[in-house]
């Protein structure tokens, strides 16, 4: 069989062969392999550190760019505070080349936010998927983006902003590779800054109002680590919340602190499997002892991530079939959240479908992005399921995951898109109703179909259907 074969890192459940791979280290070599695809009529799709788990990065019979070697700093603007860097650079490095331009610096720009969970994600794929973190305060990252450089379907580069092309910077934010190669990016970024640990366990019922008195106390960043025991009271219901306050510039850092290293990481995720009441005890136990603990805003976002954990625990429980977590994440108003939590607990508490891991955070409305899925100032419940790679397994998850967009939309909420394609035609477009749009638009500024992915295909085809 020819051609080479990819998959997501973390799921695993994007098995795609594409025709040819190629790693353009330059945006000359972006253009060149464009314009080579546009002679031998080939389907092009993109790709970066290769986390995102709906099949926006490949494509089958496909040739493939993999942007990791876009990774050079630019300038740094450290009177307007931005910088500019490779869409392929990830965001360790990011940090690591910020702090080394300002070594010395009494005042040193680095990021405002990055994604959570895992580091090694590209910063052309975290504004392929409008990514957000865990600030309290922040809209998506497109609020972080000054500009951008695309290299459009006919090989043509284009500068974007909200003032230069304007549409395609609304539409590439957030756009999932389907108008075109994001090469560099113009980031805008905030002063480095001491903040304090806060930490305390609560329940759902209770959470908005303490993070609202956080928020009020100067908190930047926060989220809430729910119990996932399906067999508890405390189910979806009880949970680690965490914030972070600046503190004084001049309170000394610790040269060492207790953290979660990768040993502490492969035991939870061990028990999340093994143990689900245990692993809340273990958790929240860590966690209350680094309360009043200083970090710093930028690197305290930063955390382990194991890859192929999954293969680990298959081969120790003996398991028949190879399984993985995947995600989805799902947006209800504010005031909706606890009859949210209420009614996805009674649908979860059977344990088909483990919640691995769970978290609340919050976002601030987008008004920017064409296919904005922060239509308001949400919640953000993030759920990681247990997918056994068998028919029946996919087909479990799928529905479990449909049932909790159901759920969401019945209180006015939304989903992600970034992650798993399991949602139905009519759960798109109440949750994007402009989504027809989307696809029409793509089409009138790639009428060649020049990019492509299994994720654009899926959603082409099933909007073709009566």
């Amino acid at each position: 069989m020819t051609g080479i074969l990819c998959n997501d890192i973390h799921s695993k459940l994007n098995p795609t062969r594409v025709a040819r791979l190629l790693h353009p280290a330059s945006e000359a070599e972006v253009v060149a392999a464009l314009k080579e695809a546009a002679r031998d009529g080939m389907a092009v799709s993109i790709c970066g550190a290769r986390h995102a788990m709906g099949g926006q990065q490949f494509g089958e019979g496909t040739l493939l760019l993999d942007l990791c070697g876009l990774t050079g700093l630019g300038e740094l603007d450290r009177e307007r505070g931005t910088i500019e860097a490779g869409a392929g650079i990830k965001w360790p490095e990011l940090i690591e080349g910020l702090h080394a331009r300002q070594a010395g610096e009494e005042v040193v720009w680095s990021i405002r936010q990055k994604q959570t969970g895992a580091d090694d994600l590209t910063l052309g794929g975290s504004l392929a998927a409008n990514i957000h973190g865990r600030g309290l305060n922040l809209c998506p990252i497109i609020g972080d983006v000054e500009a951008f450089t695309l290299v459009d379907a006919t090989g043509e580069v284009r500068r974007c902003s909200r003032g230069e092309n304007a549409e395609r910077f609304r539409l590439a934010i957030g756009g999932y590779g389907c108008f075109g190669v994001i090469t560099s990016v113009c980031l805008r970024l905030a002063p480095r800054i001491k903040m304090e640990r806060l930490v305390e366990v609560t329940t759902i019922d209770r959470l908005l109002s303490s993070l609202q008195r956080r928020i009020a106390d100067g908190c930047l960043f926060g989220d809430f680590q729910f119990s996932i025991d399906e067999r508890s009271p405390d189910f979806l219901c009880r949970g680690v919340l965490s914030s972070y306050r600046p503190v004084a510039p001049d309170s000394e850092m610790p040269d060492e602190r207790e953290e979660l290293e990768r040993h502490h990481w492969e035991e939870l995720i061990r028990l999340a499997h093994d143990d689900r009441a245990k692993v809340f005890e273990v958790y929240s136990s860590f966690y209350l002892r680094t309360h009043g603990a200083l970090y710093w805003s930028d690197t305290h976002q930063l955390s382990v991530y194991l890859e192929d954990y999954h293969a680990a625990l298959d081969h120790e429980c003996g398991a028949e079939v190879p399984a993985s977590e995947m995600i989805s994440e799902l947006y209800v108003p504010r005031d909706r959240l606890i009859e949210f939590m209420a009614a996805a607990a009674e649908r979860l508490k059977d344990g088909a479908v483990p919640v691995i891991y769970g978290t609340v955070r919050l976002i601030r409305c987008d008004e920017e992005s064409f296919l904005a899925w922060a239509r308001e100032d949400f919640a953000c419940v993030i759920f990681n399921l247990h997918t056994e790679h068998s028919e029946a397994g996919i087909a479990t998850a799928a529905e479990a995951f449909r049932a909790l967009i159901d759920l969401a939309l019945s209180f006015g909420g939304s989903y992600f898109l970034t992650y798993h394609r399991w949602a139905r035609r009519d759960q798109i477009e109440r949750a994007y109703p402009q989504f027809a749009e989307f696809l029409r638009v793509k089409d009138a500024h790639d009428p060649d179909g020049r990019f492509q992915s299994e994720w654009w295909r899926h959603y082409r085809n099933l909007f073709e259907m009566p």
